[in-house]
């Protein structure tokens, strides 16, 4: 690599590793934990690429990109961040930063994406003025547990790629969201958004109107498994041959699309098509720890639109926790905002709460197998999906180590959950030494939070 990198970041073992890094490639390395210092550089013409933080002693480095932009244009701006929201992700594209990477980064990757910066003009942005519609600006993807953390990175990567997407999860996780938000934050942001079912494409002239209508856009194809073999056909001959404007294809599933292959219920080569980028949005019940915070923002909205304001009781709180959400988010957001509309006082009682939510009832299977499924034959069938999504291709050296991470990290992650943080108990749990315990809590960067367990 040959240029001048500014670097900002108020983490001196982050400013020291990457003036390292970048100086062993060939850089000039300017860093600094100021953002005065930062713009001050910028506007005295220097470097040729920027990394830097967002939250900084004296400001914002996401606020500070318009500033940066009008002064230098074409400057590229890497923008890290341990704020691992997707509105992190989104306000930097909306920034338009360079590039995105979540805190803990990847050292190689951010080198790479440093290199590609450096070699390549970058591209103008295009403009969100004339976008139509509404833009949700108040996204309910919120979540601080690990599962969400991972979506959002994965959201933030493949956000302006040109990979086909298709999303997984349980009713009510905010599949067509995640879609939504992926357009609407991309480089296709001024085209059209537009999901289609099966019934849009029942006859033969069906692709041909829908493609007329996309324009280049996003497609999202709705609940892909419910559609019959025949018209499965025609989407995709349709993505074999979409014309002079290609369009982003995009799919949603409730099931297993892997799965539904194997019993015949999705064609082989629909498969392959549509699983470019795979993203499975978590049930709520695979993240218990992010109800508090989606309780508090349908609670902050309802108060926003004219209810009163209000608040769960601690009783309130617990049975929120435990209870199986089988409809997921959109049945909590359905039950919160009834909650705020008809509660007798400021606290919402536990009372008010089994009222709303009446008797328990039976959880779904987690998407991916049910309840006779062995552990080893779901590892076995995701692992046949991984060989077979490389083709003829084998996947990038080091594939015992990745997959043993894949699986230690959130063994240890819903272990020390259950245990409320204690590394103790959680070690007898395991059946490991407590040394060896904390090493890995180390190795693999796991957030521990000590709590008292709701039982």
């Amino acid at each position: 690599m040959d240029g001048t990198v500014l670097v900002a970041d108020d983490d001196r073992t982050i400013r020291t590793v990457l003036t390292q890094a970048l100086t062993r490639a060939g850089c000039k390395v300017h860093a600094t934990s100021s953002l005065t210092t930062l713009m001050r550089w910028v506007s005295e013409g220097k470097g040729d690429v920027v990394i830097s933080d967002v939250v900084m002693p004296d400001g914002n480095g996401l606020e500070m990109l318009p500033k940066i932009n009008q002064d230098r244009p074409g400057l590229p701006v890497i923008v890290i961040s341990a704020q691992n929201t997707i509105m992190t992700a989104i306000q930097a594209a909306e920034a338009e930063a360079y590039d995105y990477l979540p805190k803990p980064f990847d050292l190689p990757d951010l080198m790479k994406r440093t290199a590609r910066a450096l070699d390549q003009k970058r591209k103008a942005p295009q403009s969100a003025s004339d976008e139509s519609g509404e833009r949700p600006d108040d996204l309910p993807l919120v979540g601080r547990t690990p599962v969400m953390q991972a979506l959002y990175r994965l959201v933030a990567k493949v956000m302006n790629t040109d990979l086909p997407v298709m999303i997984s999860g349980e009713s009510g996780t905010g599949k067509s969201l995640i879609a939504r938000a992926i357009h609407d934050f991309s480089d296709r942001r001024t085209l059209p958004f537009v999901t289609v079912t099966g019934a849009d494409l029942q006859n033969l002239e069906g692709p041909v109107r829908v493609l007329a209508r996309v324009k280049g856009g996003t497609l999202l194809i709705d609940e892909i498994t419910d559609i019959d073999e025949e018209i499965q056909a025609r989407i995709v001959r349709m993505m074999d041959a979409p014309g002079d404007h290609v369009p982003r294809f995009m799919a949603t599933s409730q099931g297993d699309l892997s799965k539904a292959m194997e019993q015949g219920r999705v064609r082989q080569d629909l498969y392959y098509r549509l699983c470019g980028a795979p993203i499975h949005v978590p049930a709520l019940r695979e993240r218990v720890d992010d109800i508090p915070l989606l309780t508090e923002h349908f609670l902050a909205r309802a108060e926003r639109d004219g209810a009163p304001k209000r608040w769960l009781s601690d009783d309130a709180k617990e049975l929120f926790r435990v209870y199986s959400w089988p409809g997921n988010v959109r049945q909590l957001e359905h039950a919160v905002r009834r909650l705020g509309l008809t509660s007798r006082a400021i606290e919402i009682s536990r009372t008010e709460v089994e009222l709303v939510l009446g008797s328990q009832p039976e959880v779904e299977p987690v998407l991916g197998g049910g309840d006779h499924e062995k552990l080893s034959a779901s590892v076995e069938r995701h692992l046949r999906r991984y060989f077979d999504l490389h083709g003829d291709m084998l996947p990038p050296p080091g594939l015992y180590q990745r997959i043993l991470r894949e699986i230690e990290a959130p063994l240890i992650e819903i272990a020390l959950d259950a245990t409320g943080g204690n590394q103790a108990k959680c070690a007898d749990l395991l059946g490991i030494n407590r040394n060896t315990l904390r090493k890995k809590i180390t190795d693999l960067d796991i957030q521990v939070t000590r709590r008292r367990k709701l039982m």
